[in-house]
């Protein structure tokens, strides 16, 4: 695989995993039944929103990642690498963070139902927990994301430099001397081409 198609590939697997993760974020993740005085549970739906509201500005910066590596040098680029790598290490520890106690990550939409606050009182609450598979594609996402960076990080300088299109440079005149740049624009609106040879 060539350089240039190796980077389109890691930059587009980069940004679809992010939008995966917020995929997987706005999702439902956990249904919570709830003891009520009539003794009938009342199911409670609780989205990854809620229970795992870091992943957003996770996948975020997943994304501001990405725009990063497509202008950012070899040096910076293995950085970035290893960035990419560390979100998504920290992806899968929100989301198996939040597996591990989901009552508690839920207890702010228990509250906001109930008026019941406090972790002890919450839990007193939630008679049965019902996990969805997206948190388990969270984690899998994440760590997709962590494998890319590593990726990125080792083949960062195969990549092909990036264009100077827009890079600043002063043209000398044909004598080698540094070009005024006020003469420079007096020449441009007399219609002469600056940086052609003088006769």
């Amino acid at each position: 695989m060539t350089p240039n198609r190796l980077r389109t590939l890691l930059l587009a697997v980069t940004a679809l995993l992010a939008a995966l993760v917020f995929l997987a974020w706005s999702q439902r993740w956990f249904t919570l039944s709830l003891v009520t005085s009539s003794g009938d549970p009342a199911p409670l739906e609780v989205g990854g929103d809620v229970a795992a509201s870091a992943l957003a500005p996770l996948a975020l910066t997943v994304l501001a990642i990405v725009a990063a590596l497509a202008l950012a040098g070899p040096v910076l680029r293995t950085v970035f690498g290893v960035l990419e790598t560390l979100v998504g290490a920290c992806v899968v520890a929100v989301t198996v963070v939040t597996i591990a106690d989901p009552v508690q990550a839920s207890a702010s939409a228990v509250t906001d139902v109930t008026g019941v606050a406090g972790a002890d009182s919450v839990a007193e609450l939630v008679a049965d927990v019902d996990v969805s598979a997206w948190p388990v594609v969270a984690i899998v996402l994440g760590s997709l994301i962590g494998v890319t960076g590593l990726l990125v990080a080792v083949t960062a300088r195969r990549w092909p430099v990036s264009g100077r299109k827009y890079s600043r440079t002063r043209i000398a005149s044909a004598d080698g001397a540094a070009s005024d740049p006020v003469a420079e624009w007096d020449a441009l609106s007399d219609g002469d081409d600056p940086t052609a040879p003088s006769r």
